[in-house]
This record gives structure tokens, C-alpha cells and sequence, in this order.
């Protein structure tokens, strides 16, 4: 029989169904302040870059450097420039880091047909020639204060390197601007796709002439 009468054991019970109660609620209230998700964007679908004017038989193969990316731009977030001042878009981000989107348009560019190849070795590192790539630039630049249309600007130094002695044997610097449509983020994000396409329009080109 048990010591606890009827009148003891209600607090049990009453605490044995807030418990339940708490977690059942446990499984569909959050306990944390919630936040509205950013946006998610992606740049690098514009389109291939064209191919260079060379027969497949002929397409120079490079090796796959190194892709060097400006510190600030490094990131999921989206980099803003406004005169000295530097920040980065409120709500919006990459769906991945800048540096893993524009090494995979970097890849698709040079599967063109008709153009330079990465060598298919891993690292490239059997390649008589490797191309390694310095991105300096790759912001939203409010130039014309901050209600205005932003300019979009990528710049790459690219360095083709002999692989045999490490000399370089041709270097040069791409660079392309682009005005949004309207300072929104879909515009912003389109003038990335342009500019990126632009670039690895050129850079590709050069390494076919230069390889």
C-alpha cells in the first residue's frame, strides 16, 4: 500500500503533465529568439565563357594553381565599398563562399571546348605550365552614394609559370566593371555574373595565346 494518500499524490501527478506538456511543446516551440534567414545568392550562371579559336588537338593544357582571393571578399557575405568604408550586404549571402563559386565558374570556363585545359593530373603539378591566380577585387563598389545603383568590380592577376624552373613567362592583369540595373540584389547579383563572365572570357583567351 502506498505511504502517499490521494491528497499527497496530485502534486505528482501535476507535475508529471506539466512535465509531458513541456516536452510535447518541446518538439515545435523554440526556445530561442528566432531570426529571419538571409537570402542566399550565387554568381557564375550567366553562361560559359566563350571558347578560344583553337582546335581541340591544339587546346594548350595548364596546370591548376594556386587561386589567391582578397581577404575581405573570403567569405559567404557579400563585400560592399563605399569610399573608405567597407562592410559587408545585410541579409544576403553567398550559398557558398565566394572563392568555392568563382573556382567552380574558373572550372566550367576552362572546359570549354576549343580552349586552354586544366591538366587532368591532381594539383596540375606534371604540367609544363601552371597558371596561379590573384583575386584583388571582388566588391560592390557605392560609388555614387548608397542609394544609387552600385558598380560591381572583379580584378584578377593572373601568372602563367613554367613549371620546369619556375619561371614566369607571362603575367597580366584582368579586370572588369559592371553597373547594377538598380540597387537590389538581384541586379547586384547579376552584374557578378557579368563581370565574373567577362573576366574568365579574357583570362581564358590569354592563356590560349600565352601557353
Amino acid at each position: 500500500m502506498s505511504r502517499f494518500g490521494p491528497s499527497a499524490r496530485a502534486p505528482f501527478a501535476s507535475m508529471a503533465l506539466a512535465v509531458a506538456a513541456s516536452l510535447t511543446l518541446a518538439g515545435c516551440i523554440s526556445v530561442f529568439p528566432k531570426a529571419k534567414p538571409s537570402q542566399l545568392y550565387r554568381f557564375g550562371l550567366a553562361g560559359a565563357p566563350a571558347a578560344a579559336q583553337a582546335s581541340p588537338a591544339a587546346s594548350p593544357v595548364v596546370g591548376r594553381g594556386r587561386v589567391a582571393f582578397q581577404d575581405a571578399a573570403a567569405t559567404d557575405r557579400i563585400l560592399t565599398v563605399t569610399g573608405n568604408e567597407a562592410a559587408y550586404v545585410a541579409g544576403a549571402r553567398w550559398v557558398s563562399p565566394a572563392p568555392v563559386l568563382f573556382e567552380e565558374s574558373l572550372t566550367r570556363a576552362f572546359q570549354a571546348p576549343g580552349g586552354p585545359r586544366f591538366s587532368g593530373v591532381s594539383g596540375g603539378a606534371r604540367a609544363p605550365i601552371m597558371l596561379d591566380l590573384d583575386v584583388q577585387s571582388f566588391e560592390t563598389r557605392y560609388d555614387q552614394g548608397r542609394s544609387a545603383p552600385p558598380e560591381v568590380v572583379v580584378q584578377i592577376h593572373a601568372i602563367l609559370v613554367r613549371t620546369e624552373d619556375h619561371v614566369v613567362i607571362a603575367d597580366q592583369l584582368f579586370s572588369a566593371a559592371k553597373r547594377a540595373g538598380d540597387n537590389r540584389m538581384g541586379p547586384i547579383v547579376q552584374a557578378y555574373d557579368e563581370a565574373v563572365q567577362d573576366v574568365l572570357s579574357n583570362l581564358t583567351a590569354w592563356t590560349a595565346r600565352a601557353a
